[in-house]
C-alpha cells in the first residue's frame, strides 16, 4: 500500500471514530469521494498530493492532505464548528499506517467560503503530513 493511501485510511478511521465530529456531521458524514447529491453536513477527503521527501539516508515522502467539510445551515457557524473538530482529530496525531510511519501531521490553514453555486456552505482545509516506509 503507498503512503498516501496507507494515510488516507488512518485519517478516514480516526475522524470516523471521532465522538466529537460525528456528533455534528453523523456517522455517515465522512466519506473519500463527492457524492452526486451531497447530504450535509459533509467531511470530504478531496485529495492527497505527495512529493519526495526523502534524505540522504531515509527515504520519505511529504503529503498535503486536502478535506472538506460542508454544510447547508445559514452562515459559518456550524462549518466553523466541523472544522474546529476535524483540527482536533487531525493536528499532531499519532496516527498508525499500514507499512509506514507518520512522522508528523500538521494542520496547514483553513478557507470559509459560502458555495456560489449552491446554498453550501464550505470550509477547505489542509494539513501537511511527512510519512517514512517502515523498515
Amino acid at each position: 500500500m503507498s503512503a498516501a493511501s496507507a494515510l488516507q485510511k488512518a485519517i478516514f478511521a480516526r475522524l470516523s471514530g471521532d465522538a466529537a465530529l460525528t456528533a455534528i456531521v453523523g456517522a455517515n458524514g465522512i466519506t473519500d469521494r463527492r457524492l452526486s447529491e451531497p447530504v450535509a453536513p459533509l467531511v470530504v477527503i478531496a485529495g492527497i498530493d505527495s512529493l519526495d521527501h526523502s534524505t540522504a539516508s531515509e527515504p520519505g515522502e511529504e503529503h498535503t492532505v486536502t478535506l472538506e467539510a460542508w454544510s447547508e445551515a445559514a452562515g459559518h457557524r456550524q462549518v466553523q464548528a466541523i472544522a474546529a473538530a476535524v483540527r482536533a482529530a487531525l493536528h499532531d496525531a499519532a496516527l498508525t499506517l499500514s507499512g509506514h510511519h507518520l512522522v508528523l501531521l500538521f494542520h496547514s490553514d483553513t478557507q470559509l467560503r459560502r458555495d456560489g453555486k449552491s446554498r453550501f456552505h464550505r470550509a477547505d482545509m489542509r494539513f501537511r503530513a511527512v510519512t517514512e516506509p517502515d523498515s
